[in-house]
């Protein structure tokens, strides 16, 4: 169990190992210290090749959280989600580059890394690319390049950082909200990380979340769930009379795309944090991790469209699209479980809560456009839970992480978002707010051909 739940989010030695052994079967003559030398180097390479696919495959997910979020607002503002998505993309690179890996990862104590700027090529890789062969063993030796490992690690803080975006969407004004997702890429996320994958105080206690639902997809949802109450409703979201204005998704089909891109992605998301594929039992264990994202995703889909009718009234499309998504976040927690019955549970229930959490926010007055917060913190908080059931978890300290994590990230962010607030000011005018984002602030309209009509209240 340690070895599919370690800390460190770093991977063991991989590569050929069963072309090795038959080789070696086959040809025993040909066994040598010098084959075996080739060898270690071929691991190395494939397992560096690894990490930067899964890792590309991850960044893909940020097409699919633009997609996602421009489908479901009002067509007026899909331009301005297309700029916030490529922004949160370009500013977490930078900010894990200049900071946030080593507060995660280079000399963690119990609670937090180093401060020192920027993450860089090893000094024997760089001596290897000057044509010194010497320093060949010392670069084969760590298993992996280094900066694939930075890399396949900055793609997960670019997605909690996603999580953010669409819940607040439609009356944020820019700049504040990519000064938020500065601190938390390059400070927020990173302290969460430091206490668990950095094999912090959370990790020593045996906290276990094997792809993030807390560490990755909590940490989004609480940060979310700080801005959307602190910058407010939409107008005219709540009427005086207590009633809802339904707000469907603009466009079914680029909404439906991004479901569909996350669900591709999420295989990377799990299965490449299985970080090993050099051994049989690696290779059933990745497996089993992509079978039970599969299966826990399909799970929440039909649970939450099952339970839409007589919580909201009506087969709902977008609870059934965020049921895919709580599917897979409850499920990311610990996917790597042998019992596949439990993924369809885990994942039914994850699309149950999210549907009710949605009808609860609504009851709540705060208004998530996307319901990034039903999908990812509260599905996150349930699958990490779970985690007790059959992935090895200890119900207390599953507890103890989901709070401390909570009330660390909600605090910090609110006092973030309250000082921004008061500082800059970080929501939009009405009259930008009426009238869209996209011609109210960027001069540009997503849907030139039909002639835009600002809202009334």
């Amino acid at each position: 169990m340690s070895k599919l739940f370690r800390a460190r989010r770093a991977p063991k030695i991989v590569g050929l190992a069963a072309l090795t052994l038959t080789s070696v079967a086959v040809m025993p003559g040909l066994a040598s210290a010098a084959d075996s030398a080739v060898d270690n180097e071929t691991q190395f390479i494939f397992n560096t090749f690894a990490f930067l696919v899964w890792g590309a495959l991850i960044m893909w997910m940020a097409a699919g959280f633009t997609m996602l979020e421009s489908g479901a607002v009002r067509t007026k503002n899909a331009s301005m989600i297309c700029l916030k998505n490529i922004g949160i993309y370009s500013i977490a690179g930078l900010a894990y580059f200049l900071v946030g890996y080593n507060l995660m990862y280079v000399e963690v104590d119990d609670f937090i890394g180093t401060f020192e700027f920027f993450y860089s090529t090893s000094p024997e890789e760089v001596s290897l690319l000057d044509g010194d062969d010497s320093a060949l063993a010392a670069v084969v030796d760590n298993g992996y390049a280094v900066m694939s490992d930075w890399f396949f690690q900055m793609v997960f803080v670019a997605t909690a950082a996603s999580i953010v975006s669409g819940a607040i969407a439609e009356r944020i004004k820019i700049w504040p909200f990519f000064l938020f997702t500065l601190v938390l890429t390059a400070f927020i996320y990173p302290v969460v990380g430091a206490w668990t994958w950095g094999k912090g105080w959370l990790h020593q206690e045996g906290f276990i979340d094997f792809a993030g639902s807390t560490i990755v997809h909590g940490t989004g949802g609480w940060a979310a769930l700080a801005g959307v109450i602190v910058v407010g409703p939409r107008l005219g979201k709540f009427r005086a009379d207590g009633t809802v204005k339904p707000t469907p998704p603009s466009n079914v089909l680029i909404f439906t795309l991004g479901v569909f891109i996350l669900w591709l992605g999420w295989f990377a998301f799990n299965g490449g944090s299985q970080l090993a594929l050099g051994t049989a039992a690696d290779a059933v264990s990745m497996s089993n991790v992509l079978v039970n994202t599969n299966l826990s995703a399909s799970a929440g889909v039909l649970a939450a469209l099952a339970v839409s009718r007589p919580l909201l009234g009506r087969m709902d499309l977008f609870a059934g699209m965020n049921g895919a998504i709580a599917g897979l976040v409850a499920i990311t927690a610990g996917p790597a479980i042998t019992d596949h019955r439990w993924a369809i549970i885990i994942g039914a229930v994850g699309g149950l809560v999210c549907t009710l959490a949605t009808k609860l926010l609504e009851r709540l007055k705060i208004d998530d456009v996307v319901g990034a917060i039903p999908a990812h913190l509260v599905s996150g908080i349930w699958g990490t839970l779970a985690v007790t059931i059959a992935a090895g978890g200890r119900f207390h300290i599953q507890l103890l992480g989901v709070v401390s994590i909570g009330v660390f990230v909600f605090a910090v962010s609110y006092v973030l978002w309250r000082a921004m607030d008061s500082l800059l000011g970080i929501r939009i005018s009405a009259q930008v707010e009426r009238l869209g984002q996209d011609a109210g602030e960027l001069g540009i309209e997503s849907y030139p051909e039909f002639v835009l009509m600002p809202e009334e209240d």
